[in-house]
């Protein structure tokens, strides 16, 4: 069965093309396995919520109509704003627009959120032809509005790095007050006139996600989506993005163009099963104690390939949202995450917390991220966070992000191939059991241990642990990269590969005498780890492992990176030295199985990886150049690396 929805319908009529509904929620609720919701264009200001699964084979899908363009927004049009004072004007609702949930009341809060600490922030938003303004801290900072770049303000080192995203836009703010009747919103909306413009306001916690559990099999395509109040998304507590499958499989999220969440766009999380923000709230135990339960919960919830995950996210450009593009906990297992644009996330950073990143994922087991382009994610490209075991990084674009990608507390494998780190600061990491194979690595990284929190890791390909362990770090393998030390590095950095001296090579491991003829658990601790480096290009302020085989060292490399007709195109000048080097393949073989898990670095499905692919996947031959391409020439080479 196929319905049609048009916001010249109505949701008594026959939904069918001549006679469309009115809502796509209507749509949603009628919708079963094999049928289709086709959508003109036009705004909807719902929440869409399936009712119905779909089947592996007879999916249900929501869809635009062909050559249209459905809006689907969490905010509705507010008219009449009164002028109060030179440019603030202000405009008093009745809590009945808002329901059970008014944003403008509503604090955000929640495990692992920080800052700002000396005001609160709410999930309300203003939003005034398409851009959102800023709140204010208070009636007084809403008249001063001068201009300032927020981040700053935060003592994070996250926020201490010019020349990525600050705004300039900061002294559009809003205010409101709240009380049992009414929300009064206050606005300085500066030189423009509020009643001359598309000015709007978020009402809904969400855009399109289900009421309940397990809804499973279904499509969203062709949407743009926006301006919903979504919640902070800690991984103790239920993570509500603005699109999400809930506690579900097998949900497709492809060609949308997603925006201004408050906090997320996409989220692949958990349900709140034993209670949320536990840490937070009652200060009885860590937030990290607190994580490890989600894990037992979720698999007394059915936590399992069959019946959770495998989903696919793709062909969406998703920016300029609050906390995170995509972020799941335990819910996004066994997925894939390919060739989607993501920008501008926590740019205006009105807050911040351990939990923002352009993808933050827990529990990321057999996830493939592939072929995805980050850039102005001014608090991490992605963030792969305890147990991204499986978990492969491939072919994905980063540039100017603070930083590219952070891996933390996880034992692997993990492994993160043919990808161009371009921003100054390239890694943060806080794990082992990694494979850095043929990237081009800019920036330097910061690289640190946890050694008194353990973690779970699991039997391969399932989500069933197999026991926990501390962060050790080292057992990393890292081969045919080009990597070139950029930029100055601040203490406490370093670059790649000098960031290993304080391990050891397998040959210097096995010379270490024991105390007994078993390893002890203060040994294991504190032994240095293994690391295995071979054959990588160095320019810049990088230089080689003290042990390093095969290094190359080539001053005079350089690159630019820039958008042409959308497209990502590289230009990287290399000498001839460089693109006359020959490497030894790398194979799963080659990479062996990480200390702890001892589970190969091999595709979802247990077969071997196949490196021989470049990043623009074309065939690598016998004669293997470093980085992320398969040929290389001595001057300039010039590449499409990521087609809009």
């Amino acid at each position: 069965m196929i319905y049609y929805v048009s916001t010249n319908g109505n949701d008594n009529a026959l939904g069918t093309k001549e006679s469309p509904f009115r809502t796509i929620n209507h749509a949603a609720q009628v919708a079963v396995a094999g049928d289709t919701v086709r959508v003109f264009g036009g705004t909807y200001r719902e929440r869409v919520s399936p009712k119905n699964s779909g089947e592996e084979n007879a999916r249900i899908t929501y869809e635009a109509v062909e050559g249209e363009k459905p809006i689907i927004k969490g905010s509705e049009i507010v008219t009449d704003w009164e002028l109060v004072d030179g440019t603030v004007w202000k405009k008093t609702l009745p809590n009945s627009v808002f329901g059970k949930f008014n944003p403008f009341a509503t604090i955000m809060w929640g495990d692992w959120f920080e800052k700002p600490a000396d005001y609160k922030v709410h999930l309300g938003d203003v939003y005034v032809d398409g851009k959102s303004m800023y709140e204010a801290s208070s009636m007084e900072d809403l008249f001063e509005a001068k201009k300032r770049i927020i981040g700053m303000r935060w003592s994070s080192m996250q926020f201490k790095v010019e020349g990525i995203y600050f705004p300039d836009d900061t002294v559009y703010r809003w205010f409101a007050e709240v009380n049992e009747n009414e929300t009064v919103i206050y606005g300085n909306f500066q030189e423009k006139d509020p009643n001359a413009c598309l000015t709007e306001i978020n009402v809904r916690p969400t855009c399109i996600y289900p009421e309940k559990l397990n809804v499973n099999y279904i499509t969203i395509r062709g949407f743009e989506i926006a301006q919903a109040a979504t919640q902070w998304a800690p991984p103790t507590a239920s993570q509500i993005g603005m699109v999400g499958p809930r506690w579900s499989k097998g949900w497709i999220i492809e060609n949308n163009d997603l925006h201004d969440a408050k906090c997320c766009a996409i989220s692949l999380g958990r349900d709140a099963l034993e209670g949320e923000n536990l840490s937070y709230q009652f200060c009885r135990k860590s937030g990290h104690r607190y994580q490890v339960e989600t894990t037992y919960e979720a698999l007394e919830a059915g936590w399992s390939k069959e019946n959770i995950g495998s989903h696919i996210i793709r062909n969406n450009e998703i920016h300029d949202c609050g906390q995170c593009g995509i972020v799941g906990n335990l819910g996004g297992v066994f997925s894939r995450i390919e060739h989607n644009h993501i920008h501008h996330i926590a740019g205006k950073q009105e807050f911040w917390g351990h939990e923002i990143a352009g993808i933050k994922l827990h529990a990321s087991i057999d996830v493939t991220i592939e072929g995805n382009y980050f850039h102005h994610c001014p608090t991490h490209g992605i963030w792969l966070d305890w147990q991204a075991q499986g978990t492969r990084v491939t072919k994905n674009v980063f540039h100017d992000n603070f930083p590219d990608l952070m891996m933390e507390v996880t034992h692997g494998p993990l492994t993160v191939d043919n990808n161009l780190f371009l921003s100054p600061y390239a890694f943060i990491d806080s794990a082992q059991g990694t494979a850095f194979v043929h990237n081009v690595i800019a920036g330097y990284v910061l690289q640190k241990e946890h050694k008194k929190r353990a973690t779970p890791y699991h039997y391969p390909h399932r989500t069933l642990p197999k026991g926990f362990v501390a962060t050790l770090g080292g057992d990393d393998r890292v081969y045919g990269n080009i990597i070139l030390g950029t930029e100055p590095c601040p203490k406490s950095r370093a670059y790649f590969s000098t960031c290993y001296d304080n391990y050891v090579t397998s040959e210097e491991y096995a010379n270490i005498k024991w105390k007994y003829k078993y390893i002890g658990l203060d040994e294991i601790v504190e032994k240095p780890q293994v690391v295995y480096i071979a054959e990588n290009v160095y320019g810049g302020l990088a230089s080689p492992f003290r042990q390093e085989i095969g290094a190359l060292r080539a001053d005079d490399i350089s690159f630019s990176i820039a958008q042409e007709n959308g497209d990502a195109v590289l230009t990287i000048n290399v000498p001839e030295k460089v693109a006359n080097m020959r490497i030894t393949p790398t194979t799963t073989e080659r990479l062996g199985t990480p200390r702890v898990v001892e589970q190969p670095y091999e595709n979802p499905d247990g077969t071997p990886i196949d490196f021989t692919l470049d990043i623009q996947g074309n065939k690598r031959d016998d004669d293997i150049v470093a980085g992320p391409f398969a040929h290389l020439c001595a001057g300039e080479n010039k590449f499409v690396v990521w087609k809009k």
